[in-house]
């Protein structure tokens, strides 16, 4: 049972990192786009930017969820 606790951890950090490296990306994407435009030159649009950023996070998401249905699966069984 130990180590499924561990699995889950290690889980919810991946989560983390991954939706940190998607808010990033967006955001120097974003700069990026922003220091371009004012030299005048055509870079990625916003929306595919903003999408691409998403799907990064969306990709790792149904680890995260399902940490949280396991917690809640948890209590109630403990709540029986």
């Amino acid at each position: 049972m130990s180590n499924l606790t561990d699995t889950k951890g290690s889980a919810k950090e991946m989560t983390k990192k991954s939706m940190l490296i998607a808010a990033l990306w967006i955001g120097c994407l974003s700069l990026a786009k922003g220091i371009l435009y004012i030299f005048g030159k055509e870079f990625l649009e916003m929306v595919d930017i903003i999408i691409s950023g998403v799907s990064i996070a969306a990709v790792f998401s149904p680890v995260f969820v399902s940490i949280w249905l396991d917690k809640i699966i948890e209590l109630k069984k403990a709540g029986k």
